[in-house]
């Protein structure tokens, strides 16, 4: 009997993916994880991987792919295994904003009513903050813990906030770098990809979006931030994790508080009944869905309802300090605010004429910010976590000519003498009250996308 050979299939090559690519073709799953795993291993040259990127960023990806390329980036690394923790761990990230402050009064309002989170997350990017720089302004605390020790913090306590662990989706770092300096940021499926891969190597079972929009936000308009929601949550339900997005409003910073320390304070004064209405609100709409998520609450208007209840009785503030005492900090700085201190540099900033605060390109606010020593210029700069900004007045507030409208704290002059012009050209005066604004957009889950007001 004559034996037939079975056909092999030419091997893969990395030419090809990046033709098929540059001619619009969909890439299949083999290819894409060919690509992630090559790269990673040094197998495939940075300037194969440009391409490729450049050809991502011009002729974009389906969800198919999009969904590839996030599993693939994902398994390139550890995976972080909860199954171990009771309850279903819900997740929340935010895409990144200035004086965004809220997971540090989200992630205890929600352990509080019992769900759990063992959250993860970054430090500051550019002009906008960083979850854990504002944490360990507080002294003691330590946000690199090992894996054993998180779970049974959150276990013990209900949640713990720690810095990435092991070697999580190495893949996403090495094509981040890349993207940096081949100008293929801007991409959604890229974008996407990045944000979900971490997510879902962190290992919780449902996951929280908080898509900021404006002008301090990445995705400064809101159909693309709409579309960067409705990509990742696709990502999240095609791997099995139910997810839902908000799309918040950047246009303006979230509260009074900018930089680090000042950020803990204002969030100790909102857990305690008396923030920012507009942070206090958009803390207990995040909360809400959480809640929802974590099968807490059987409505948004219940969690709703749970969240404010949990910040009046106090147990939310409560859960804060039980949860930094757990990571090692002083407990006392929340308790007395004022042992953080002051910088020696407390600069007021005046209307120059009667009228109301207008547009505010939050963007160079954060990025006075980071003048004045609250975040970092190059990658191992050291952090001032006393500097920042104070506001005074936000977009709409009515002002008199004179009056004080922002308090720049930082240590250094000179820091000063940059970030103050920067500051000052951020700020708009105009002599009628601007239209309000909401404070969230839409809401995007795997049913279609919610619009508000």
């Amino acid at each position: 009997a004559q034996t037939r050979r079975a056909e092999k299939e030419p091997p893969m090559r990395m030419y090809d993916i990046i033709e098929h690519k540059r001619d619009g073709r969909a890439l299949s799953p083999e290819e894409i994880s060919y690509f992630v795993q090559g790269y990673v291993a040094g197998e495939i040259p940075d300037y194969q991987a440009s391409a490729l990127l450049m050809a991502i960023f011009l002729r974009g990806m389906d969800a198919r792919e999009t969904a590839a390329l996030t599993l693939a980036m994902k398994h390139s690394g550890d995976v972080v295994d909860l199954s171990g923790l009771e309850g279903i761990k819900v997740d929340k990230h935010s895409t990144g904003g200035v004086g965004d402050k809220t997971s540090l009064a989200v992630v205890p309002i929600v352990a509080s009513l019992g769900v759990p989170v063992a959250k993860m997350s970054g430090r500051g990017l550019g002009h906008t903050g960083g979850t854990l720089d504002k944490l360990e302004s507080i002294p003691g605390l330590t946000t690199g813990i090992d894996r054993e020790r998180f779970f049974h913090i959150v276990r013990e306590h209900g949640a713990a906030i720690i810095g990435q662990t092991g070697n999580l989706v190495p893949a996403d770092k090495l094509i981040y770098a890349l993207r940096d300096v081949t100008a293929t940021v801007d991409s959604i499926p890229l974008i996407a990809s990045s944000i979900m891969s971490k997510k879902l190597a962190a290992g919780s079972d449902r996951i929280l979006l908080d898509v900021k929009t404006g002008s301090g936000a990445f995705m400064k308009g809101l159909d693309a931030a709409i579309d960067l929601a409705r990509a990742m949550v696709s990502i999240g339900e095609e791997a099995g994790r139910e997810t839902v997005a908000l799309i918040t409003n950047m246009n303006r910073p979230l509260g009074h508080a900018i930089g680090n320390a000042l950020e803990v304070i204002e969030v100790v004064e909102t857990l305690r009944g008396h923030g920012p209405e507009d942070l206090a609100r958009e803390c207990c709409a995040l909360a809400a869905e959480m809640l929802v998520l974590g099968e807490r609450a059987s409505t948004i208007d219940e969690g709703r309802a749970l969240a404010e209840q949990a910040i009046a009785n106090g147990s939310a503030f409560r859960k804060l300090c039980e949860i930094v005492a757990a990571q090692g900090g002083d407990v006392g700085y929340l308790e007395n605010t004022s042992r953080f201190g002051r910088d020696a540099i407390a600069h007021e900033v005046a209307a120059p004429c009667d009228g109301y605060l207008g547009a505010i390109d939050t963007t160079a606010v954060g990025t006075a910010s980071v003048e004045l020593g609250a975040g970092r210029e190059k990658k191992d700069d050291p952090i001032d976590h006393l500097a920042g900004i104070t506001l005074l007045k936000n977009r709409g507030d009515a002002v008199r000519a004179g009056e004080t409208v922002a308090v720049l704290h930082t240590a250094d002059t000179e820091r000063l003498s940059r970030a103050l012009p920067t500051f000052q050209a951020a700020l708009t005066f105009q002599e009628n009250e601007p239209e309000p604004e909401p404070l969230l957009f839409a809401r995007v889950t795997a049913r279609g996308v919610e619009r508000f007001g």
